[in-house]
């Protein structure tokens, strides 16, 4: 189970990212995850509760399930009118981490909650992406107490979140082909839509979705924000919309943002890298059955798949013996064929966008509020294939580190070791001066051994490259 939710006796450990919602708060205790109702949320609650939407919304798949539980005698918390216990997840991961076809899927998902919530008389508090996580490829809605009774004629409150977090980031790669991982990564409240609007061409405004959601909005806020300026405010703050109209918004809103692909949909640099990689069909073959038997061995319950590529090598380990998988990429367009393969083959894997030189840090309010990677630990096995020499020749991190850093991730893995003469190297060396001394087998040896003892070894008859499994000491 990974850090984020790992086992803590006896302690109520606020989950982190949950401190914010005055309803409630999430906590953590050995291993099982509970949800506090506050007393002044406990109304709303019942009565979304007794119109069956959660219940329904569960029993679709797109809703954490959850029991009423008695108050724990470690919950030592003022103001708690009820308890829930939730299902836990198997990994957190934040929406800068998540591929567009991702980020698509969950706010499309948000949007159906929304409208079928609506038909019951409920509507949602807000629209941040942070209440969605992923079951493999599957997005699920994790927030019960953003649900609440509907106020007829009432505006959607989460109009301004809701395009800033699913909205305007989609638009930025489907619009101009910049990804939206970095801008979120630095911007966790979303993309502005005044900063959006500035670089959208002016053509854009030929759409009536764009119109309404980018450039109308972006005028508001500039009239909004002027000094002195507070009867534009006043206003917006009590717009009326009739519940036809509203229903009729969230609908265009969906249709628009369904027909969105990434405007950069072709190849990349990586993209053919898991056909073209020096790699003859015997040698992908043997590689495969080498992950096979590492899957068989360990049986992890959680694989992390480090420079995931498309899934190949995931998919072989879930198919002998891996419970989940959790893919890392770097490049968006071969994250974008990763998702894809695990939503149409229904694998238990979710492949997210990570560099490894510069993974996702603990940020947000104190540093505390989204876990980086390495707080997310946790897994009971890793694969890293291809990844080593990118990592020590492209980005100039010493071996022994690189070594270290994987090793630290997980109690077994399996590393390949792309050595000195293989053509993918000498293409990058030959692209910059050669000051890798240090490359060799001899040095990945003695830092693996550092820390670990080889349990299974093969070399690719073809190319030379080493797969090493191992298990840490």
């Amino acid at each position: 189970m990974p850090q984020d939710l790992a086992p803590r006796r006896n302690l109520a450990e606020p989950v982190s990212g949950s401190f914010r919602d005055p309803s409630g708060s999430v906590f953590r205790n050995d291993g099982r995850i509970f949800r506090t109702i506050a007393r002044r949320a406990v109304d709303d609650f019942e009565w979304v509760r007794a119109t069956g939407l959660l219940d329904k919304l569960v029993s679709d798949g797109v809703l954490v399930g959850w029991q009423e539980v008695e108050r724990p005698a470690w919950l030592a918390v003022e103001g708690v009118a009820k308890v829930l216990e939730h299902e836990p997840l198997a990994f957190i991961s934040h929406p800068y981490e998540w591929s567009f076809a991702g980020l698509k899927a969950a706010g499309l998902l948000h949007l159906d909650i929304h409208l079928q919530a609506l038909a019951r008389g409920v509507t949602l508090s807000d629209a941040t992406a942070y209440n969605i996580q992923f079951r493999g490829p599957r997005p699920v809605f994790i927030d019960h107490l953003s649900f609440r009774p509907y106020r007829n004629g009432e505006f959607w409150a989460g109009h301004r979140q809701f395009c800033e977090q699913f909205l305007n980031p989609l638009v930025l790669r489907a619009r101009l082909g910049i990804p939206h991982h970095a801008w979120l990564r630095g911007a966790m409240e979303g993309l502005p839509t005044q900063h959006l609007a500035a670089v959208l061409p002016w053509t854009a405004r030929l759409s009536p979705s764009l119109l309404l959601h980018v450039f109308a909005n972006a005028r508001l806020e500039r009239a909004a924000l002027r000094k002195g300026n507070f009867e534009v405010q006043r206003l917006a703050s009590r717009r009326q919309l009739p519940r036809a109209s509203f229903e009729g918004l969230l609908r265009g809103l969906r249709n628009f943002i369904a027909d969105l692909e990434p405007k950069d949909g072709g190849a990349s640099a990586w993209t053919g890298y898991a056909a073209d990689n020096s790699y003859a069909a015997p040698e992908a073959q043997q590689k495969a059955q080498f992950i096979a038997r590492f899957a068989e061995r360990v049986r992890p319950g959680m694989l992390w798949d480090i420079g995931c590529n498309t899934g190949e090598y995931s998919k072989v380990a879930l198919e002998h013996g891996a419970g989940d998988a959790i893919g890392f990429e770097y490049d968006s367009l071969t994250l974008e064929r990763a998702f894809k393969r695990a939503v149409a083959e229904d694998l238990s894997f979710l492949p997210l966008h990570q560099d490894a030189a510069n993974p996702s840090p603990d940020q947000g309010w104190r540093q505390q509020e989204r876990r980086g990677l390495a707080a997310r630990r946790g897994a009971d096995g890793v694969i890293a294939l291809a990844v080593v020499h990118h990592l020590a020749i492209g980005r100039n991190i010493p071996l022994p580190q690189v070594v270290d850093w994987l090793v630290d991730m997980a109690p077994e893995g399996v590393i390949e070791f792309v050595r000195r003469d293989d053509p993918m190297v000498q293409q990058m060396l030959a692209l910059r001066d050669d000051i890798f001394d240090d490359y060799g087998d001899a040095a990945f040896d003695a830092a693996l051994a550092a820390r670990a003892r080889v349990a299974d070894s093969e070399t690719l008859a073809g190319s030379g490259r080493r797969l090493v499994a191992y298990s840490r000491r």
